[in-house]
């Protein structure tokens, strides 16, 4: 009986080393053919080779593309067009209300400036807060996830305004305009990339056609001070001065206007962040890919599947079989993140720990991811400088273009501003064609920066209100388009383990650059056209730094 056992036994062990070693050939073949594939095409990563990223995570990240493509565009994405679009609203809105309370503050017994000159404090303090915000919730977003970020924004946005609205003093109201200002500082860099990672990669120029949401915040906001500010304010010709006669003096019980009109859009941001609760936001399939949770990966596009009515093309066991192919550059790590339950302190924990300057190096991993994120942060930087040059003081250098040099009345200027600001709706639905067309994202960023340049030029020509007003109806179609274009390619062109870092760097050198705004109009004297033509020159700069970068995401999808 012993003999017999080990005859059987000895009969078994070379048909064993047989099966194991064939098992082994067919994953080496697999592995050279999957290997050749790359090195045969440079566009098998789309947009990216595989010196941009770890060519496991670029490989998982192509099939997950595929599998939102076939998902396709439905009932989720149509829905976070909207609650995400908010973040755009919220973006312009806030930076153009402060614009619009600041000649208001002109109260003897409440708010106001200490002088004519400190007026501009207010467009610091909110700079600043948009600085530490556009910092905090992008790079944030790599850690915690987009989701947090998403939703916590609007809720501090909203309590801070409505407190703001019964500021005490001027300085009080700097305070708060900081603090709101911190939660509008994340709404586009974590907004954009939210809704780009949900989206078919055919769809992608939706995410240029969502700057249509930046125009509407103008409309929106300009339609709620022209009702409020400009029935409730003390005319514009009064004084803080207790020189003044009684009549030419403005009291607080006299200009509730500014206070009534933040009332109302604090509580509107705070809708805006009730609706983003009724409508159900999935964490992005992306950034758990990027963390390495295969699970929840699948787990999120199959959530994505069903509300669209269609089913998941893809199972956890199709990442894993990518992991098993680069299994020397990322089992350990696959391995130990699947191994993650859905404990939360652990898993809060584990993020924290995992995120250092790695993100930040990633960003300079090749030569051309290096070139594209300078330029991308000079760009955003030069932006950052031109615009508030021209719209954070726009109500006031209105009203000093009026005709033989009168000023325009609070009704009249509020008319003009909004006029302008419907100019961007169709600029945002053009940009959304030029993208696709042969051009693409940087041609179309180029011709926008330039005109827009141009247009502000113009502006300082103009001899009556009317013809100014048409100049900025122009800068306001042209802008609009840049900045929709400048909005989509930035988290176009960044894969999703950096992705918020990326747009963190960019938003956060673009507000290092507006607080220098406000410390140029204390020194400067702005109702000359001095701070038009340095705001043209800075854009017409920034078109032609923008065709030197190296990424051109047309048709290709995002990672």
């Amino acid at each position: 009986m012993p003999s017999s056992i080990s005859s059987s036994s000895q009969s078994m062990t070379p048909k064993t080393k047989l099966t194991n070693l064939e098992r082994k050939e067919q994953h080496d073949q697999q592995y050279d053919e999957h290997e050749q594939e790359i090195s045969s095409t440079s566009s098998t990563f789309g947009l990216y080779d595989e010196s941009d990223a770890d060519k496991a995570y670029l490989a998982k990240s192509k099939l997950i593309a595929e599998a939102i493509q076939s998902i396709g565009f439905g009932k989720y994405q149509i829905g976070l067009f909207f609650v995400a679009g908010f973040g755009w609203l919220s973006d312009n809105a806030w930076p153009v209300a402060t614009s619009l309370i600041l000649p208001r503050l002109n109260e003897i017994n409440g708010v106001h400036p200490p002088s004519l000159k400190t007026g501009p404090y207010l467009i610091l303090a909110q700079n600043l807060g948009l600085l530490v915000g556009a910092a905090f919730w992008s790079i944030s977003s790599d850690i915690i996830g987009r989701k947090w970020a998403f939703n916590l924004t609007f809720l501090i946005t909203g309590i801070w305004a409505i407190i703001a609205g019964s500021s005490p003093n001027f300085i009080a109201l700097c305070c708060f305009e900081a603090f709101w200002s911190f939660g509008v500082g994340g709404n586009l860099p974590v907004d954009s990339a939210i809704f780009l990672e949900a989206l078919p990669s055919s769809y992608q120029w939706l995410l240029t056609v969502m700057s249509a949401w930046w125009a509407i915040g103008q409309i929106i906001v300009n339609l709620i001070s022209w009702g409020l500010i400009a029935n409730f304010s003390c005319p514009t010709n009064t004084s803080t001065s207790t020189s003044t006669t009684t009549s030419e003096v403005c009291y607080k019980s006299d200009n509730k206007g500014w206070r009534y009109f933040l009332f109302t859009m604090g509580g509107l941001t705070l809708l805006m962040f009730s609706a983003r609760f009724a409508f159900r936001v999935f964490e992005s399939p992306r950034y758990y890919l990027a963390r390495g949770d295969l699970i929840k990966t699948i787990e999120t596009l199959e959530r994505i599947a069903r509300i669209n009515g269609k089913k998941c093309p893809i199972t956890l066991q199709d990442l894993q079989d990518i992991d098993e192919l680069y299994e020397s550059q990322s089992q350990s790590q696959s391995q130990s993140q699947l191994n993650v339950k859905h404990n939360g302190n652990r898993l809060v924990k584990e993020k924290l720990s995992k995120y250092n300057l790695s993100h930040v190096r990633q960003c300079f991993k090749s030569k051309r991811m290096t070139l594209s994120i300078l330029l991308v942060v000079f760009l955003w930087g030069v932006i950052g400088l031109a615009f508030p040059l021209y719209n954070a003081f726009i109500p006031s250098y209105l009203e000093s273009r009026g005709d033989a040099n009168k000023p325009l009345t609070v009704h009249e200027t509020y008319r003009n501003t909004l006029i302008v600001s419907v100019l961007g709706i169709p600029g945002s639905l053009i940009g959304g064609i030029l993208v696709e067309l042969k051009i693409g994202r940087k041609g179309t960023l180029f011709l926008s920066l330039i005109l827009t340049g141009i247009f502000l030029f113009g502006s300082t020509t103009a001899k009556t209100s009317n013809a100014n007003l048409a100049w900025n109806c122009m800068f306001s179609f042209m802008s609009t388009i840049m900045y929709g274009v400048l909005y989509a390619y930035t988290p176009e062109i960044f894969y999703s383990q950096i992705r918020g870092t990326a747009i963190g760097l960019a938003a956060s050198f673009n507000r290092i650059m507006g607080v220098f705004a406000p410390i140029i109009a204390i020194y400067a004297d702005l109702t000359t056209s001095a701070p038009i033509f340095v705001s043209g020159a800075l854009f017409i700069f920034a078109g032609i730094l923008s065709l030197c970068c190296p990424y051109e995401p047309r048709g290709k999808p995002s990672y």
